[in-house]
């Protein structure tokens, strides 16, 4: 479900710089074929907590909460996907209205999704079922200078041409081997 509301206000989002998202996206369309290869390194420090590098950041944790064994310090894998989700669509959303002149006042996503996680890991309940989300909802409020529908078709195109959620909804090829 998408709510969107529209707000006249004169408080905007820090903006993104219009013209070097316009370059951008000329780049694109002049290699429409271009693909990057994105890289992470996830290291186990112990127990269930993970350290995530990208790029020179600083680590990106991932922990379980108590009730799945973890310490609790940080999100786990599947709420760290959901983050990613919400950020992707965020992105998209910030993006494609300053592309079209719409200034923003904000953009909150409400992100739930449904787990069967008795499976513990492949320990747990191994009997046939669906591992991973099966649902996944998102509630969308975005504010901004322009009309309900011109936010919903915002919000709508923001989602079509998310990596994320296309990571999400379209199968994917993953290999993994042992070093």
């Amino acid at each position: 479900m998408t709510i969107t509301t529209a707000v006249q206000t004169s408080t905007t989002l820090r903006p993104i710089d219009g013209a070097g998202l316009a370059e951008l996206a000329e780049r694109g369309k002049a290699n429409p074929g271009k693909v990057v290869t994105l890289k992470a390194r996830t290291v186990c420090e112990g127990r269930f907590r993970n350290l995530t590098y990208v790029r020179d950041l600083d680590a990106h944790v991932v922990d379980e909460p108590p009730q799945l064994l973890g310490d609790d310090t940080a999100p786990n894998p599947s709420e760290a996907a959901l983050a990613a989700l919400g950020s992707c669509l965020s992105v998209g959303i910030h993006a494609n209205a300053t592309a079209r002149g719409i200034p923003l006042t904000a953009i909150e996503l409400e992100i739930e999704g449904d787990l069967n996680v008795t499976a513990v890991w492949g320990v747990g309940d191994l009997s046939e079922k669906r591992l991973g989300f099966t649902d996944i909802r998102v509630r969308a409020r975005v504010e901004g200078e322009a009309s309900r529908e011109e936010l919903d078709t915002l919000v709508a195109h923001a989602v079509k041409w998310s990596p994320v959620a296309a990571t999400m909804t379209n199968p994917v090829a993953l290999t993994v081997s042992s070093a």
